[in-house]
């Protein structure tokens, strides 16, 4: 019975942390993605769709910053 507390505790605490360490990684990229919306509410709306628009294309995390300032990019020059 011992070893079955442990397994299950052991089990219960990874999973924690690795939701924990995922939802971090969100609320990260959430921020970047606001950041470079400068406190526009119009490209804020527009980042955060930029930002669930990568995610389904598979930009990879580390190319993500460069996208979405890309992207912040587009939005200036349709802008204008």
């Amino acid at each position: 019975m011992d070893y079955f507390i442990i397994i299950v505790t052991t089990a219960v605490g990874l999973y924690f942390h690795w939701w924990l360490y995922r939802r971090i990684r969100q609320w990260s990229d959430r921020d970047l993605a606001l950041s470079l919306a400068e406190g526009d509410t119009a490209k804020r709306a527009y980042m955060l769709e930029q930002l669930a628009s990568a995610q389904r294309e598979g930009v990879r995390r580390r190319d993500l910053p460069a996208w979405l300032q890309a992207a912040a990019a587009d939005y200036r020059a349709s802008e204008g």
